[in-house]
């Protein structure tokens, strides 16, 4: 069997891809410096796959911010905004993604998303009627060729034509199936110049097909390709489908003229039983995804082959392949130095994964595959115990019943009694947590965890921090303060540190956005809380102030989706789990005179199943019961807020509302405000606060764009109900940006309030 991988990650092993990206954004290198590091990082991974015996090594799996953006530049689904501001085409993509405010204009970012149930976000692609899609740009043939001049000929990686249009947001009366026909030329005319430089395979991705699809959805895909295929020449053309399973378009996928299919076997709760029930074209290449593309878990031989070895019953064409990119796995374990190797040897991370398939490639070349040493070595490692239990935490879990789950008196009284209790004005100013990590901030930070800068005199230097941040929101004149989370490296693993059962490493970076990388931790064991994780923070905090401190937490779902899980417990087990070390925070807090506490469940959509039909069972019948459980225990007058962002809401936000959160914050700013009148229609009624702005962009919003979206809102939302900050934290923003902006945003708040209420 032959192997292959769907995408690589692209930030380098080190992040460099980050930094060069940055210091170009703050003017100290030049577009050529920025290209260089680029292609040093596609070089690097071009011969690490090449050297590790790969099969199928993908190119234009790279990209600068989004592969989604790219897209929407090769298809020239550009907005004109963006294109009328006279940049560079580098700069025009950056514009696009971050937003633009300079001598040319100012321009805002293009909406953000999940990636499907990742932690990784996508640029929307935004469509009006007069757009033309056609082929108009070359990346895709550029590193196709740069590659080739290396010796390798690599299989090209584009987002697929039907999952580019489902993603796509329409901004006129014109709808997807209204593009199909300009967006088949567009994707034949790819596959002709593909030909001409000699590709032998172009792979299509299409996650868009393992969503719940109709007959309209079906028949636009297969229009699609239709006429897409009946030009691809002598190139071969995989369609890749990952994070799920193709129930509903299994037999058309199969009847089209694809040459490979790649299916999800680690994800796809159905893909092997439509395998088996339906059999598999003669003709056609399977690439079966059967390593974990997106945990850091090793790979199971024995149950892998037991897989290929059914799936060898239907199909005599089988290459071996991640479930989806690597793009979700850090690069490699060679940077893990301080990791003991009793943890680290469990570990695949993506070069790992690599060495992975070369092994799988192996054994299943040879007569008896039991006796390799590869397998040999592997079901040893998969023998032994992994984990210690911690019995007391297993038992509360077990104990738990539904009144642990409810809290009293009902919403509405508790809603008198707040606003009794904190006598807030009208239209509340907040902020959602975080304030900017300067250099500063992390210099020290590394210093103390170097051994350089001693407890007293770190714990000293937060302390200062945290006090010039309380001094400034009391100038700008916010009316509930926070912290600002100085001591905090990242909202999940500073919580991780704080409990037990969880390991952390010190490289594994992946990246959640354009220049944004997280490091998740690793769920290890039983999750227990080992200490106070935040009072001392938020006490000392409201010390400094009159004003309501919020202190600040992760919930319990947030905190599972953004680490890489257990995989011999359930996820239900492990939240809960979390769930009962947040709430014994929670109540920490309490107990220190915190009155307002926020618990941000920013990833709770993050694990929702993509078919409706598993959303209850499988994930909604325990994520929001995890987090009314964190809360449930506090008196009525203490207001319980929580946070959330980049996510589609619309379809959940009955079940929004029933997490019983006080006040919740939303991410709207990027979304033109699209969250309001959801919650007009469905009678939401927790207090909510949809951003006014993107922090996501460097940009500084006027007081008046932010006067009009509260005005906006408040047209479907009542004024007691509604709060103003911005849509996410600022932690990645600089203070340059971060204290005219919130200025504006109290200045607006003010006027709006004087003027309207």
């Amino acid at each position: 069997m032959q192997t292959s991988i769907i995408g690589y990650p692209r930030i380098g092993n080190l992040r460099e891809l980050k930094f060069a990206s940055e210091m170009y954004f703050r003017g100290e290198i030049n577009a050529s410096d920025l290209e260089k590091a680029a292609k040093d990082i596609r070089s690097y991974n071009l011969s690490l796959q090449k050297n590790s015996g790969l099969d199928f090594i993908p190119s234009n799996d790279f990209s600068f911010y989004d592969g989604v953006l790219d897209t929407a530049f090769l298809l020239n689904a550009v907005p004109e905004r963006y294109t009328s501001l006279g940049l560079s085409k580098l700069d025009t993509c950056f514009a696009a993604a971050r937003g633009y405010q300079g001598e040319k204009g100012d321009v805002k970012a293009l909406a953000m998303k999940k990636w499907f149930n990742t932690n990784y976000h996508y640029m929307v692609p935004e469509v009006d009627d007069s757009t033309e899609i056609k082929l108009a740009g070359t990346k895709p043939f550029e590193l196709f060729s740069e590659a080739l001049e290396r010796g390798v000929k690599t299989k090209p990686v584009i987002i697929g034509a039907y999952t580019f249009l489902k993603l796509a947001r329409y901004k006129g009366s014109k709808k997807a199936a209204d593009f199909a026909e300009q967006t088949a030329a567009a994707y034949s005319e790819l596959l002709k110049k593909f030909n001409a430089l000699g590709a032998e395979w172009v792979q299509f991705d299409e996650p868009s097909l393992v969503m719940d699809m109709n007959a309209e959805d079906i028949q636009l895909f297969a229009a699609l390709y239709e006429n897409i295929l009946k030009n691809k020449g002598t190139v071969k053309v995989l369609a890749q489908t990952y994070f799920g399973d193709v129930r509903d378009c299994y037999n058309e996928l199969c009847g089209l003229d694809f040459d490979g299919i790649g299916l999800d076997f680690t994800e796809g709760k159905k893909s092997l039983e439509l395998v088996q029930k339906n059999g598999f074209p003669q003709g056609k290449t399977l690439f079966a995804g059967v390593v974990n593309g997106k945990n850091i878990w090793r790979n199971n031989y024995a149950s892998t082959l037991s897989t290929l070895s059914e799936l060898a019953k239907h199909t005599g064409n089988i290459v071996i392949s991640t479930s989806c990119s690597l793009l979700h796995v850090p690069c490699t374990l060679a940077n893990e130095t301080k990791l003991d190797n009793k943890y680290k040897k469990h570990f695949a991370y993506a070069e790992e994964k690599l060495t992975e398939l070369a092994e799988l490639k192996k054994i299943t070349s040879a007569e008896n595959y039991a006796e390799t040493e590869e397998y040999r070595r592997n079901a040893e490692l998969h023998s032994e115990p992994r984990t210690t239990g911690n019995e007391t935490v297993r038992k509360k879990v077990a104990a738990l019943t539904e009144k642990d789950f409810v809290r009293l008196p009902e919403f509405a009284e508790r809603e008198r009694i707040q606003k009794e209790r904190f006598k807030l004005p009208l239209l509340p100013t907040t902020t959602i947590g975080s304030f900017p990590q300067t250099a500063e901030i992390k210099s020290a930070r590394n210093a103390h965890r170097k051994g350089e800068l001693s407890d007293s005199d770190y714990e000293f230097f937060i302390e200062k921090k945290t006090a010039e941040c309380i001094a400034l929101q009391e100038k700008i004149g916010l009316d509930v303060l926070v912290h600002g989370e100085f001591e905090r490296n990242d909202m999940v693993e500073y919580f991780g540190e704080c409990l037990d059962g969880y390991l952390f490493t010190e490289k594994a970076w992946v990246q959640s956005y354009g220049t944004r990388c997280v490091k998740p931790p690793v769920v290890w064991g039983d999750i227990s809380r080992a200490k106070p994780m935040t009072v001392r923070w938020s006490v000392y905090a409201q010390s400094l102030t009159d004003k309501p401190m919020k202190g600040m937490l992760t919930g319990p779902v947030t905190i599972l989706n953004w680490s890489f899980p257990r995989e011999d417990i359930s996820l239900r087990e492990s939240a809960l789990q979390i769930a009962l070390a947040i709430r014994e925070e929670v109540l920490d807090l309490e107990a220190n005179g915190i009155s307002i506490i926020q618990v941000d469940e920013a990833a709770l959509r993050e694990k929702l199943p993509l078919r409706k039909s598993d959303w209850r069972e499988d994930y909604l019948d325990w994520a929001i019961p995890a987090f009314r459980y964190v809360h449930s225990g506090v008196k009525p007058e203490t207001q319980i807020h929580t946070h959330m962002c980049y996510s589609e809401f619309a379809d959940i936000i009955k079940d929004i509302d029933d997490m019983d959160a006080d006040v919740i914050t939303f991410e709207a700013s990027r979304s033109d405000l699209t969250i309001l009148d959801v919650l007009k229609e469905n009678n939401f009624r927790t207090e909510v606060g949809p951003g006014v702005y993107d922090i996501h962009s460097p940009r500084v919003p006027s007081k008046e764009e932010i006067k009009a979206a509260i005005v906006k809102m408040l047209e479907r939302i009542p004024a007691e109900k509604l709060w103003v900050n911005p849509d996410c934290g600022l932690k990645t923003r600089g203070n340059e940006e971060t204290v005219p902006s919130l200025k504006n945003l109290v200045n607006a708040a003010r006027e709006v309030r004087n003027e309207n209420c």
